[in-house]
């Protein structure tokens, strides 16, 4: 029998960020030593990890982290694939045997450059051809999801709580400047090996613990502009928002926060002249990319990290430096597992973005 103050009550998923701002390396065993420790915000159902600056030896090359439900599918991708890039290197992503990680999908990966014939013949520069393809094939090809799309990164997600998911991909062998990590607590949509966090288009990845309550007017705005939300989890249509806004419209990613987090009018009404124009300017011209409901998310992007969460702050995020580290998490506790000392911890406000970038030469 639990006693009074004993029952613990998770306030919806997990997520952790780090980044160092001179990009300097350090090994995957840490993400998954920080996300263990909110182990109860999970239930088993998916578990990710995002991972920038992991491949080097091949930056210059887009590396394509792709899921396979049956041989046919890996076969007709790979037919796709072909016809429309130069394959660079090929081969399965390598994984551990861990006991509750099972059904796990042919996982395989990678490093293409798009054809010039066929980049010349699109007339698109080569990250909308890059995204275009992406599309086509996570909407026509059976069994197949491409997971990660971006240079010189890579996301490694399955059914699983987040540590099992991190040792099944041997994510203690890969070193990077920048990590995110997710363990899910699905309420309404499936738990399956493509619906995990974090979700990703070209560099683009996003983790997110709440429930986008706005997702029907969100997706419909979204597939206006050729996205295809087919993961069957709401967060997928974040991703494409940070795309579409970011790469398509140009905007900076503090004026993004301005879009999806958007102030109340009666909020924006008490700002200074120039900065009332702005937000009022961004509220009026991109409406159907607010997202509402309770959320925090991490935006992980080439050169930095975003964290953000909803205006009324109904989901929890922590902040925290040490030297020229930056940690994000849903709990301090699990910066502190890794990082003890720390510089300076806060809790950034509703609707505040806390955006990192690599310091020139990271």
């Amino acid at each position: 029998m639990r006693q009074e103050g004993q029952v613990r009550i998770p306030s919806g998923c997990a997520v952790v960020g780090a980044i160092s701002r001179t990009g300097k390396v350090f090994d995957g065993e840490r993400m998954i030593q920080s996300i263990a420790v909110m182990h109860d915000r999970s239930n088993g159902l998916g578990g990710g990890f995002a991972a920038y600056g992991i491949y080097p030896d091949y930056k210059n090359y887009y590396a394509f982290h792709l899921f396979y439900q049956t041989p046919a599918a890996r076969a007709e991708c790979e037919a796709f694939l072909d016809k429309h890039f130069d394959i660079i290197n090929l081969s399965k992503i390598p994984t551990r045997k861990v006991a509750s990680i099972t059904d796990e999908p042919l996982i395989w990966r990678y490093f293409v450059m798009p054809l010039p014939t066929k980049l010349d013949a699109s007339q698109l520069d080569d990250r909308e051809y890059v995204a275009r393809c992406v599309m086509r094939i996570n909407s026509q090809i059976e069994n197949a999801f491409v997971v990660s799309s971006g240079k010189n990164m890579g996301v490694f997600k399955a059914v699983g709580f987040p540590e099992d998911v991190g040792r099944f991909y041997r994510l203690d062998e890969y070193e990077g400047h920048c990590f995110t990590a997710h363990g899910r607590y699905p309420t309404n949509t499936p738990g399956w090996w493509g619906g995990a966090h974090p979700f990703a288009l070209l560099d683009y990845t996003v983790v997110h613990n709440g429930e986008i309550s706005s997702y029907d007017a969100n997706r419909r705005t979204v597939e206006m502009h050729g996205y295809k939300c087919t993961l069957q989890t709401d967060t997928e249509v974040i991703t494409y928002m940070i795309d579409y806004l970011h790469r398509r419209m140009k905007l900076t990613f503090p004026e993004i926060a301005g879009v999806i987090a958007a102030s109340f009018w009666q909020t924006i009404e008490r700002r200074p002249p120039e900065e009332r124009a702005a937000l009022e300017y961004l509220r009026r011209a991109f409406p159907s990319y607010l997202i509402t409901g309770p959320f925090s998310i991490l935006v992980g992007f080439e050169n930095g990290l975003l964290a953000l969460g909803d205006r009324l702050k109904l989901r929890s995020m922590v902040a925290a430096e040490k030297d020229d580290m930056v940690y994000f998490s849903s709990e301090e506790a699990a910066i502190r597992a890794i990082e003890p000392v720390l510089d300076r911890v806060w809790a950034p406000k509703g609707g505040e973005p806390v955006l990192v970038t690599l310091e020139q030469g990271g």
